[in-house]
């Protein structure tokens, strides 16, 4: 999990770092017939830019939500995916609320380096990638249970274990 976190926030910062180094907001490059193009955007809000007057906010409420992840969900986190879900939840809010930290126009009020376009979507990063990829596992581990490194899944595992009581 740390080490997913780690790389994941490094490979975040070192993106944005890339695209605001090498971009040019006015000519964007574009591959695959503009499929895929790297746009230079610093984005006030949230996801789609919605919430682009309340950057204090979404920086406390990222502030809180790593807290919780951190306290909360991974001391809890006992298996594979939910450690890996943890770490990519950690690197992806880490990469956005650096930039809301230390970027202008100011601490809690910085705008978010967005450069990755595809056509009808929002522009987003790499931070962006890790926290929708959580998202999208936490759903897949909801509906398909999690499994122990026998195989067993959540069910049989509190049934394996409660026949062991019965049987002493």
């Amino acid at each position: 999990m740390a080490a997913i976190a780690v790389v994941g926030y490094g490979l975040d910062q070192w993106t944005k770092a890339e695209a605001v180094a090498h971009l040019d907001p006015n000519d964007p490059p574009s591959w695959l017939g503009g499929l895929f193009t790297l746009r230079l955007l610093r984005n006030p809000g949230a996801a789609f830019s919605m919430g682009s007057t309340a950057t204090v906010l979404i920086s406390l409420f990222a502030v809180a939500m790593l807290l919780v992840v951190c306290v909360w969900a991974v001391p809890r986190a006992r298996h594979r995916w939910s450690l890996i879900a943890c770490g990519m939840l950690i690197a992806g809010i880490c990469g956005n609320l650096t930039d809301r930290i230390f970027r202008a126009p100011g601490p809690l009020r910085g705008h978010v380096v967005d450069f990755i376009s595809v056509p009808h979507f929002a522009v987003f990063n790499v931070a962006d990638i890790f926290i929708t990829c959580t998202a999208i596992l936490v759903v897949v581990i909801s509906i398909f249970g999690h499994h122990d490194e026998e195989g067993h899944g959540s069910d049989d595992t509190v049934k394996g274990e409660r026949d062991e009581k019965e049987e002493m």
